[in-house]
């Protein structure tokens, strides 16, 4: 007689869920090393050229590298927060050296005529050292072209990527550290301390999530972190009536009650027998709100009360460019669009197959 699978080999047999799950870890790796694949390493991808602005994807141009005396950071630093640039660089259509000076065209577009331009051959070295052009004078490809603001889009969207996952992890964090509190307390002592937490969970039911998240962006103020904590505190409804009645249902089993035969305490019955017999559901329910959290920063993003600019969101990346799908430069915002769609699809994905593979009904 051969012995049923384990939950490790359900999942490595269902090949969406693995598929799903290999491209979560990859778009994970991404995101913690944002700043080293970016092209654009400062802080937010935040570097501006207008002349380059809303270029296809593949633009290239020739850019003057002209250093600036900006502190420089650690790696540690540079990799989690960007770095000051660096050097100040400029768009350019022709340049010409002479014996001293560099003189260049600036880029002001295909049919513009661009500006004369001249740096001494000193400025644009460090001290000591000798002019290098291959260094000084570089081609820049945009692999996916450039937002109205000339920044470099890939660099903006990776850096997204990390806003959107962070906000899925707090949010499911504090959604859990809520719900599963709530919900276990709820099912385990019931009486009037169930009437009360289920009380609450009805009343915050009841109230529409994006207005509810509206609400509390703006009373905390709008910013990175209140937009993790007004997420959060929205989507621990529904973790915690999921425990309740998981937590309800465990504790009449009779090594329950065995445990409290022998003396054991409430918190450790609830810690180490109920809870951990009560959770196969409530990993499902974590995976949906790991999108239904990126789906809401998205819109709130859109509406201009999530992450503030220059912080670089998915959401807010639509919102800029979404009128140049008529305007014949549907990319910009086809782009975030697509990303989103892909991510949010990934966790419902591997939400329905650990359904199937933890077999919760």
């Amino acid at each position: 007689m051969s012995r049923p699978l384990s939950w490790q080999s359900k999942l490595s047999q269902n090949i969406l869920g693995m598929v799903s799950m290999c491209f979560l870890v990859l778009m994970t790796l991404m995101a913690i090393l944002a700043y080293v694949l970016a092209p654009d390493h400062t802080k937010n991808a935040n570097q501006m050229h207008l002349a380059i602005g809303s270029k296809p994807p593949g633009f290239q141009t020739l850019m003057v590298h002209v250093p600036v005396n900006n502190p420089i950071p650690n790696d540690w630093t540079a990799l989690w927060i960007g770095k000051h640039p660096q050097e100040r660089t400029t768009p350019i259509s022709a340049y010409f050296i002479t014996k001293d000076t560099l003189k260049v065209t600036t880029f002001q577009g295909d049919d513009i005529p661009g500006l004369e331009m001249a740096w001494p051959l000193k400025a644009l070295t460090k001290q000591g050292d000798k002019f290098d052009q291959t260094r000084v004078i570089q081609s820049h490809t945009f692999w996916m072209g450039t937002d109205k603001y000339g920044r470099d889009l890939l660099s903006r969207m990776l850096i997204g990527l990390r806003v959107s996952l962070s906000i899925g992890f707090i949010a499911v964090f504090i959604s859990l550290l809520i719900g599963v509190s709530l919900g276990a307390v709820a099912g385990y002592f019931g009486g009037r301390l169930d009437a009360t937490i289920m009380w609450l969970i009805n009343v915050t039911w009841s109230i529409p999530t994006l207005l509810l998240v509206i609400a509390i962006t703006l009373a905390l103020g709008k910013g990175f972190w209140q937009v993790f904590i007004a997420v959060g505190l929205t989507m621990w409804v529904e973790v915690a009536r999921v425990v309740r009645g998981q937590v309800m249902g465990v504790k009449q089993l009779q090594f329950i009650t065995a445990a409290k035969a022998l003396g054991y305490g409430h918190w450790r019955i609830i810690t180490r027998h109920v809870l951990p017999n009560s959770l196969a559901p409530v990993i499902i329910i974590s995976a949906a709100n790991f999108a239904s959290a990126i789906l809401i920063e998205s819109g709130l993003s859109f509406l201009g009360i999530g992450a503030q600019p220059p912080t670089p969101s998915w959401g807010s990346i639509i919102k800029d460019h979404y009128a140049y799908i008529i305007l014949g430069k549907p990319y910009l915002a086809l782009i975030p669009g697509c990303a989103i769609m892909a991510l949010v699809m990934a966790f419902m994905l591997l939400g329905n197959a650990l359904r199937e593979v933890l077999e919760v009904k």
